[in-house]
């Protein structure tokens, strides 16, 4: 049977054991809260929420993280990667989505804030049971087809923009919260069904039998030297903080300044991220295999943060038309999308390799959480800040992402760490 030409559709195919199963499911993701969450800032100014409030909920969810990702590691090590990756996803996922589905005022969407905030544990294990039996030179491929399986929901977005232009956009938001209950709850039993428990977390299972959680976090203190010592652990964190914070602020106000400032209409909200990830797609299989098929990643990285820091200067700097969004608002977003398709595509998908790619193995579980727990912290007040922001002018969120943009390009420039070792020279 001939093998695809292009290598990334190669490795698709060849992916065997978990990675087969975590990417194969990870388009069900597409179909249920990608579909929702271009609306999900709205739909909260719908039911009367302010600015404000909205940037204080992304806030909350970010301390919510904070606390759950330093569980993460914990629970993932003592009850396996699997299971806790099924029961977590159930609770970060399905329950929040019954809640936003009823949601009727700012205490409902802060219940679900807090609830969702434990996806971070199952982001833990769900990365550990993805990686933990590939190999190293396959990581950066593996997140790649992830990210492509993810940008797949751009096939789904017209479904949504359908229906709120058909029932409106509150009782379509609804429905569509209400479809994620479903699909995400189904892609749970499907994981958990075809996956197997990793031999690194079959290992620090049995290491972890008689110990209770708090034994076990007192250690952190060990994980967290462990941690510091590594150059490469501490870039991969600055790098991580940084998209995190970025993609925070990105999420939350797009969507307000689309709507409230350049004047989409509500049922095509959802196409313009319909364009951005059909160009990440189109990215990864052809430009971004390449960029990362050199062992150095500082150019790819450089490249993520300038190319991302164009497209949300561009977005600032588009006018707020007089009336409705005419034929140069929507050019000027669709140039920014196509921008932001590949700055964020490359950064995420290199900012989780490069955790991977340098914590211990032993200790990826701990090192992680550790990791996500500080990205959370660090990265929390950035929902609030954007809200404040957005409150005075829509524009300014988008200034503070390109200022981070920048600060990123910095860091890259200065303290890059290789992700790979550097090749050993053969004995004489």
């Amino acid at each position: 049977m001939p093998q695809p030409r292009n290598s990334l559709l190669a490795a698709l195919i060849g992916l065997r054991g978990n990675a087969r199963a975590a990417t194969y499911t990870e388009p069900m993701w597409g179909m249920s809260m990608m579909l929702v969450l271009p609306y999900a800032s709205v739909y909260m100014l719908a039911l009367g929420l302010g600015d404000e409030q909205v940037g204080f909920l992304a806030t909350v969810s970010m301390l919510s993280q904070m606390v759950f990702g330093l569980l993460g590691g914990v629970i993932t090590d003592k009850y396996g990667r699997r299971r806790t990756t099924a029961v977590w996803d159930l609770v970060a996922w399905s329950v929040p989505c019954l809640v936003w589905a009823f949601a009727q005022n700012f205490w409902f969407f802060l219940v679900a804030s807090v609830i969702n905030g434990a996806w971070q544990v199952t982001q833990n294990s769900w990365d550990c049971l993805l990686v933990e039996d590939a190999e190293p030179s396959q990581l950066t491929t593996i997140y790649s087809l992830i990210r492509v399986a993810g940008d797949l929901s751009a096939l789904f977005m017209p479904i949504a923009a359908l229906l709120v232009s058909q029932v409106g956009l509150e009782p379509a938001v609804r429905i569509l919260y209400l479809n994620a209950f479903v699909i995400m709850t189904i892609k749970v039993f499907i994981l958990y069904r075809y996956s197997t428990e990793t031999s690194t977390g079959r290992m620090r299972m049995e290491q972890t039998r008689d110990r209770s959680l708090w034994s076990l976090l007192r250690e952190y203190r060990g994980v967290l030297h462990l941690a510091l010592r590594s150059k490469g652990t501490v870039y991969s964190l600055a790098i991580m903080a940084i998209v995190a914070a970025v993609q925070l602020v990105n999420g939350t106000f797009w969507q307000v300044i689309a709507s409230r400032k350049l004047l989409v209409p509500d049922p095509l909200l959802p196409l313009f991220p319909m364009l951005r990830s059909a160009l990440s797609i189109v990215f990864f299989f052809t430009v971004i295999p390449r960029l990362t098929r050199a062992h150095n990643l500082k150019l790819p990285t450089l490249l993520g943060f300038g190319i991302y820091l164009i497209g949300q200067v561009t977005l600032a700097a588009i006018p707020a038309p007089e009336g409705a969004a005419d034929w140069s608002t929507y050019l000027l977003l669709a140039v920014s999308l196509a921008f932001d398709g590949f700055g964020a595509a490359i950064l995420g998908m290199l900012a989780e390799s490069l955790v991977a790619l340098l914590v211990d193995r032993d200790e990826r579980s701990r090192v992680m959480a550790l990791q996500r727990t500080f990205v959370m912290l660090v990265t929390a007040p950035f929902g609030w800040i954007g809200g404040w922001l957005s409150g005075m002018d829509r524009t300014l969120p988008f200034v503070l992402t390109a200022a981070l943009l920048v600060l990123g390009l910095a860091v890259t420039a200065r303290f890059h760490v290789s992700a790979h070792p550097d090749p050993q020279p053969l004995a004489a």
